[in-house]
Formats: C-alpha cells, sequence, structure tokens
C-alpha cells in the first residue's frame, strides 16, 4: 500500500497549508494540589519594609518567626 506524501506535491496546496490555521490542543483543566499537612511551600509575599525589619532584627530564622505569628493568628480565630 503507497502512503501519500507527507507533505503536499501541488505548490498550490503547499501555500494553503502553510497558511491554514493551526490546530491548539486544548489545555488540561487545573487540577488543584493541595499540599500535605505540615510541608512548608514557597511563596512570595509583600510586608512592609518595618514589619519584615522587626522579624530579621534577630537574625536567622525570620521566616520561621513570622510563620509562627500567622499560626498563633490562625488558631485564635479559630
Amino acid at each position: 500500500m503507497t502512503r501519500p506524501p507527507r507533505r503536499p506535491v501541488n505548490p498550490l496546496d503547499a501555500a494553503e497549508a502553510l497558511f491554514a490555521p493551526t490546530r491548539k490542543a486544548a489545555p488540561a483543566p487545573a487540577v488543584e494540589r493541595r499540599a500535605p499537612p505540615n510541608v512548608k511551600e514557597l511563596v512570595s509575599l509583600k510586608l512592609d519594609s518595618d514589619v519584615l525589619a522587626y522579624f530579621q532584627e534577630d537574625g536567622p530564622g525570620w521566616q520561621d518567626r513570622i510563620n509562627d505569628v500567622l499560626r498563633e493568628a490562625m488558631n485564635d480565630k479559630g
């Protein structure tokens, strides 16, 4: 059995193939992935400079201190 040519043989068909709209694959539906408990995620967060300076003045571990304050606020609310 003969296979059809991969490229059009007729120049007009070749030109039309170049300008034919491309088929876009439908994007996969977004899947919400919940992080396992007690796993830290990398986020970008904008803080006032004085707030950041307050937590950084005690040295390394400032991100953990911010996390602790946020967790305490979260637990106080619930």
